[in-house]
């Protein structure tokens, strides 16, 4: 592809201290730049810019993002590629939850701004950092559309009995409490390549993203029939710090016996739980050291995660009446042999058959791990949350 026929798109995924972006050819596929500005608002602030496989470190005070964005588009002056010359076409801008107003990527303007904001209650830990990023961007490169691409959007369309809790219809609807998901630029993604790879548009299939936060989704002939995050991402599978889920009345219990306010208890199940509250690790590699060494609390810990994702995976498969295909992706998903093992040994009824070696096996791309007689296909498939934002916005152009 000639320099005159390229064209890129800038992803911004802003953080409340945090800005990670990218340069993404959406054609090729191929990142031309990357970089994190850490630390935003602190004493000392980290930028780090990589390029043509040469890394550029800066260690400085960043007062706000729009000093870490400033300095974003200085390094790729200096250290490129040049911005001026990678036909930026759009900026891509991640947000994490859309409601019900967004069933797609949605060209930035004061309204679709405006309507972000109204969401805010519903995400209250991401989207202001967006609106942050959304706004410093609009400021900075003020010659390119922008473009919201939401977490939540592929699961707009769940089925009504997926989507709404036994909660009250009235209240429910006022306050907007549904289930809206999450992970969903992820899934989306990770799914249409299955099906590309498999050669099949008509897959039921199940998709594990698992990192520090963790989430499951159904997926029928490329639709969302079910996801495991709700209202909010804390629903589901056991994560790094977060419950999953757990009895609302819990909460009850903790305000009442415990003395605990909502503030309280609202850090204690977002980031004092998970495997971080069971083990008092996050780090699943730390988790399955302390395994190896003996420990009955890691083993446990490790033990309840597994349990919660073979409830998932059984419930998906009653639900979408078989299964085709088992995916794992993201952090943990696509790095970690022994747990995918020991899942697929709890799923064996299934007809599952796991090829060893392909499972241990470490490769950067797409890959079938289970063996030519499993009833179930199964995948490790890298996720690309910034091809993917940058192939959605490309389509509003």
């Amino acid at each position: 592809m000639t320099q005159q026929a390229q064209r890129t798109v800038l992803v911004i995924n802003s953080g409340s201290s945090s800005i990670k972006y990218q340069l993404v050819d959406p054609d090729s596929g191929r990142a031309l730049a990357s970089g994190l500005v850490e630390r935003i608002g602190e004493e000392t602030g980290a930028i780090t810019h990589k390029h043509e496989g040469r890394t550029t470190e800066i260690t400085q005070a960043v007062p706000d993002h729009g000093a870490g964005l400033a300095q974003v588009l200085r390094l790729f002056e200096e250290k490129g590629p040049s911005l001026a010359e990678a036909h930026i076409v759009a900026v891509g801008h991640r947000v994490v939850q859309g409601g019900r107003h967004f069933s797609g990527p949605a060209l930035i303007d004061d309204d679709v701004v405006a309507l972000i904001e109204e969401l805010v209650p519903l995400g209250p830990l991401h989207n202001p950092a967006h609106l942050k990023g959304i706004e410093v961007g609009r400021s900075l490169l003020s010659d390119v559309p922008h473009v919201a691409v939401f977490d939540t959007a592929f699961f707009q369309d769940l089925p009504e009995e997926a989507a709404r809790y036994a909660l009250d219809r009235e209240v429910a609807d006022r306050y907007s409490i549904r289930r809206y998901g999450a992970h969903g630029t992820s899934h989306q993604f990770v799914s249409g390549e299955v099906s590309a790879l498999l050669g099949r548009a008509d897959l039921k299939q199940i998709v594990l993203h698992l990192g520090n936060g963790a989430s499951a989704s159904a997926v029928v002939a490329g639709h969302a029939v079910e996801t495991s995050m709700g209202l909010t991402p804390l629903e589901g599978l056991v994560m790094g710090g977060r419950t999953g889920d757990i009895d609302p009345a819990a909460v009850f219990h903790l305000a009442r016996v415990a003395g605990m306010s909502i503030d309280e208890i609202d850090h204690l199940f977002n980031r004092g739980s998970g495997m971080k509250g069971l083990s008092g690790d996050n780090d699943m590699r730390e988790v399955w050291k302390r395994v190896a060494a003996g420990e009955q609390e890691a083993r446990d810990a490790m033990d309840v995660y597994l349990h919660r994702l073979t409830k998932y995976v059984g419930a998906y498969t009653a639900v979408m009446g078989g299964l085709d295909a088992l995916t794992f992706t993201a952090g943990i998903g696509e790095n970690d042999a022994r747990l995918r093992r020991e899942l697929c040994q709890r799923l064996a009824f299934l007809g599952i058959e796991l090829d060893e070696a392909a499972n241990e096996e470490r490769a950067d791309g797409a890959r079938v791990i289970s063996t030519p007689g499993s009833a179930v296909t199964v995948l490790v498939v890298p996720t690309n949350e910034e091809l993917a934002i940058a192939r959605q916005a490309v389509t509003l152009l």
